[in-house]
């Protein structure tokens, strides 16, 4: 790729994500959408591989399905209601179009079977900005909509993409694919609370952007991309692999770590709007993620690889982790003492 590119297609990515954010007409919101979809499909594809060319198919097909019903759904209310406004959705198709829509772009079930395919295609770095970057527009627009939007629907696809987030990464072995369904399974504890409480669906956005980012940052250091890479890598980066297993955890939602802070203030927030079973199904379901991300911390930790390393250990590496991985990871593992003052803002 030419090295003018990536400075070219990382400000599209910043404009289309500025763009959707902030606007409050429908077509705006759509034209960052389409702004974002056609930057990060050169980044998807840049290897040439012909499971990357597929990954960047596949998630073109997909994004411009989803698109199209973004801008049907929006012409459907302004035909009913004469209304552009984003937040005047109230028509009950245009609600039904618009959930339909924003599942397909984030990878909600029942519409996630890109997801896992498309991250395993791409390079560890593109598939950071696949989980985190490009899924804040679409959100933004969940958020803004909120008030419209079906509560049983939302909380259905919910529960179900915690539970399939769960199962279906049990038995994958290579570390994008995991990420992917964890990716799933973190956007339903999103789409549970974002009628109820936007603010905390927005919170846990964020801290579910610093923990995967750092997850990602730190499995590029180390090169791996399946769980036999990440057995041998201890030799070379032991502080970085001790790291790696409390990122893992706290993505987990395991106390003491920041990821425990989201999962407490949603249950506790579903249980004060008297959802009770829906917060003891979904901490249910969360334990089948637990399953996958210990299994991912034993391997980066604690099990010896069967064959011997030609590597010494190593407790000084010649290149350290870079500073935004080590802000990252501090982020991931420290912020649950500041969950009374965030609570008091959410």
């Amino acid at each position: 790729m030419n090295p003018h590119a990536t400075p070219v297609l990382a400000l599209s990515l910043a404009l289309g994500t500025t763009i959707t954010i902030s606007s409050n007409h429908w077509v705006l919101a759509w034209t960052g959408l389409e702004i974002n979809t056609l930057a990060i499909i050169p980044l998807i594809s840049k290897s040439h591989h012909p499971r990357a060319v597929e990954a960047a198919t596949k998630y073109f097909l997909t994004q411009a399905a989803a698109s199209a019903l973004v801008l049907f759904s929006s012409m459907t209310n302004a035909w009913a209601t004469g209304q552009w406004d984003i937040t005047q959705l109230n028509h009950p198709t245009s609600c039904l179009l618009l959930t339909a829509a924003i599942a397909i772009k984030l990878g909600l079930v029942p519409f996630h079977f890109w997801f896992p395919e498309v991250l395993q295609g791409s390079p560890l770095m593109t598939a950071l900005l696949l989980s985190t970057l490009m899924k804040f527009p679409p959100l933004t627009l969940l958020l803004m909509t909120s008030k419209s939007l079906n509560p049983a629907l939302l909380t259905t696809m919910a529960l179900a993409s915690v539970a399939l987030g769960g199962w279906m990464g049990l038995n994958q072995t290579q570390t994008r694919k995991i990420l992917a369904f964890s990716s799933i399974s973190h956007l339903g504890w999103i789409a549970i609370i974002l009628v109820y409480s936007p603010k905390l669906a927005l919170l846990t956005f964020y801290l579910y952007t610093i923990m995967t980012s750092a997850v990602f940052m730190a499995l590029n250091k180390i090169k791996a991309l399946n769980l036999s890479m990440v057995l041998t890598s201890w030799t070379k980066t032991p502080v970085l692999n001790a790291t790696l297993m409390l990122m893992l955890l706290s993505l987990a939602g395991l106390p003491p770590l920041t990821g425990f802070m989201p999962k407490w203030l949603i249950i506790q927030e579903l249980t004060k709007q008297e959802m009770t079973p829906a917060a003891m199904a979904i901490a249910m379901l969360s334990l089948l993620s637990l399953f996958f991300y210990l299994r991912l911390a034993y391997h980066s930790t604690i099990t010896l690889p069967p064959n011997s390393s030609n590597y010494m250990k190593q407790w000084y590496t010649s290149k350290p982790p870079s500073t935004p991985t080590a802000i990252l990871a501090s982020l991931s593992i420290l912020l649950l003492p500041l969950s009374p003052m965030i609570h008091a803002i959410v």
